[in-house]
């Protein structure tokens, strides 16, 4: 977390989703997405249909949410819903269950839910049970 920075500002999200999506290829795909933040100024019908783009070209979205706020929550979620990831809320106290969730997203990239059943920590457990909430 020492190598973590935070600009201020409008955040960038459809701007990070939608490189993504150009940026993978057959041969080299795009196996998730992590996005880490506390807010979204952004309209979230483009978010939404961004992120229905990546559930059809398989593009997991993981957002991660610092906070509480209630609107990015929902909105988090929905966009996980529609790419086929998952959406969890940690607090600034907990490095650590951000430590453990994207080395769980890691294990999901390279292996898919099998791979989190397999494994089986705290992380993997987590992102586990919020992607079956959606099955």
């Amino acid at each position: 977390m020492t190598g973590v920075t935070c600009q201020a500002g409008t955040t960038q999200i459809r701007r990070v989703v939608s490189h993504a999506l150009q940026a993978g290829s057959p041969s080299l795909p795009i196996r998730a997405l992590v996005f880490v933040g506390d807010a979204c100024e952004e309209p979230s019908d483009t978010l939404l249909s961004l992120a229905g783009q990546c559930g059809v070209r398989r593009l997991p979205l993981f957002l991660f949410q610092e906070g509480d706020d209630t609107s990015t929550r929902s909105l988090f979620r929905r966009m996980a819903g529609l790419s086929g990831g998952a959406s969890v809320p940690f607090d600034a106290d907990s490095a650590e269950t951000l430590r453990l969730l994207l080395g769980a997203v890691a294990r999901f990239a390279g292996g898919g839910i099998k791979a989190l059943q397999r494994s089986n920590s705290a992380g993997d457990r987590m992102l586990l049970e919020q992607l079956e909430k959606k099955s």
